[in-house]
């Protein structure tokens, strides 16, 4: 069996991904990761690289609204589905989203790194029905690791925002 040359061009692709509500017409390398396509092609430094690996989860967007890690997300894997990056979260006007109001009132970061994953892992655990208690959101939450060990402040802010969301749709 010949040996592959790995001088051999590999050839670009045009894709379209819808991020935060706007598309975006890209030529990617089509092995490059939806990660460094937000970060390098779109400029959205949000989403963070941490472990490159799949094992921290700084990288968490929402797919479709389902939580998916960049970082093991081909961009040509996600072309022409709604893309939710941090930086989507709050609203039009600034208003923060309940999940990162909750996480700056529990002061639920210290370096701030891994707090864009985080929050985004928050909301889809919410939308999940997956915050019923403290034991269910360290569990549904275990995928983001926090080096600097805020997670007493994550399970108050995800359990506040979830108490917040079940008292919104009561009124």
């Amino acid at each position: 069996m010949p040996i592959p040359n790995t001088n051999d061009a590999v050839r670009s692709v045009n894709i379209s991904l819808r991020v935060n509500g706007i598309k975006h017409e890209l030529t990617v390398d089509p092995r490059v990761t939806l990660l460094d396509a937000l970060r390098e092609q779109l400029g959205l430094g949000g989403t963070k690289k941490g472990c490159d690996q799949g094992q921290c989860g700084a990288c968490t967007v929402h797919v479709e609204g389902r939580r998916v890690l960049a970082c093991l997300t081909l961009a040509c894997q996600v072309e022409g589905r709604e893309i939710t990056t941090i930086e989507g979260l709050a609203a039009e006007d600034g208003t923060l989203h309940p999940v990162q109001a909750a996480f700056v009132e529990h002061d639920g970061f210290q370096c701030g790194y891994c707090t864009p994953g985080q929050i985004m892992s928050a909301v889809s655990c919410i939308r999940e029905g997956h915050a019923n208690s403290d034991a269910d959101i360290r569990e549904f939450m275990s995928g983001n690791l926090c080096r600097c060990g805020a997670y007493p402040n994550i399970v108050a802010a995800v359990r506040e925002a979830a108490q917040r969301e079940v008292d919104h749709a009561r009124h």
